[in-house]
């Protein structure tokens, strides 16, 4: 595992946009402004009651949905054990992803750093989530670049199988931070998606001017994920069946 980077101060808003491109069997692409929240999970933010509605934080959002009793830190601790890391009282768990408005909820990706209480980076975790309401966490081996590769093992789209090879990127500083995902299949670029955004403290101010500039962002991305479906649907682009529905974890 590479040396950790320097984070920037959490809890944060990351406001900047998400891309996505595809390549083949037809191009594809869009652009759109997005923000996400980068979180200290044993410090999430404690907001006023009458700003609570704009961001809400749930175990039962990711991994094992709390099922560990302890939490989301207590999920991502059960399922780095599986892998065969321990995750200690001193280590710190950061968490790049969307939260809750209005009670609503889409995250097609999570990101979780665990840091060494010397400052260095034990794991990177991706947590992909998809519209079926399934999930599937990756333990991802960070280069010193930021950089991993992974098999894909998860049903995202109904337009890819399940067939491929996952090359990431990821960039993390006080003025930037990063994520890239390309999907790879029989050495060929299939899509590329990518978010990235410039941190800034997440102060109530902060977060009224989201929430204004980037009205009901959680239910926009679940709009807009099945805009561009029906798009590629009436562009003729192959539907892939989807596998026996399963509660998609962490292993």
């Amino acid at each position: 595992m590479s040396t950790s980077p320097v984070f920037p101060e959490v809890p944060a808003l990351v406001v900047g946009h998400v891309s996505h491109t595809r390549e083949r069997p037809l191009r594809h692409s869009f652009r759109h402004r997005s923000y996400q929240w980068l979180v200290d999970v044993d410090e999430l933010p404690r907001l006023p009651l009458w700003l609570r509605p704009l961001a809400g934080f749930r175990a039962a959002d990711h991994l094992e949905a709390g099922s560990s009793g302890r939490g989301i830190r207590g999920d991502l601790g059960a399922f780095l054990a599986g892998h065969g890391i321990d995750l200690t009282p001193a280590d710190r768990v950061l968490m790049l992803a969307n939260a809750r408005v209005l009670g609503h909820v889409f995250d097609p990706l999570t990101v979780f750093w665990v840091q060494a209480d010397d400052g260095a980076l034990r794991a990177v975790v991706f947590e992909v989530h998809n519209t079926y309401g399934g999930r599937h966490a990756y333990l991802l081996d960070i280069d010193r670049h930021g950089h991993a590769r992974t098999g894909k093992a998860f049903y995202v789209s109904p337009f890819n199988d399940m067939a491929g090879t996952y090359e990431i990127g990821l960039r993390v500083d006080p003025e930037h931070v990063s994520v890239t995902v390309g999907l790879d299949r029989d050495g060929a670029r299939v899509l590329t998606a990518n978010t990235r955004g410039t941190p800034e403290p997440a102060t109530r101010r902060a977060l009224l001017r989201v929430s204004l500039t980037h009205l009901l962002m959680p239910h926009r991305v679940s709009a807009l994920i099945r805009f561009h479906g029906i798009r590629l649907w009436l562009r003729r682009l192959p539907v892939i069946p989807r596998p026996v529905p399963q509660k998609e974890a962490t292993s």
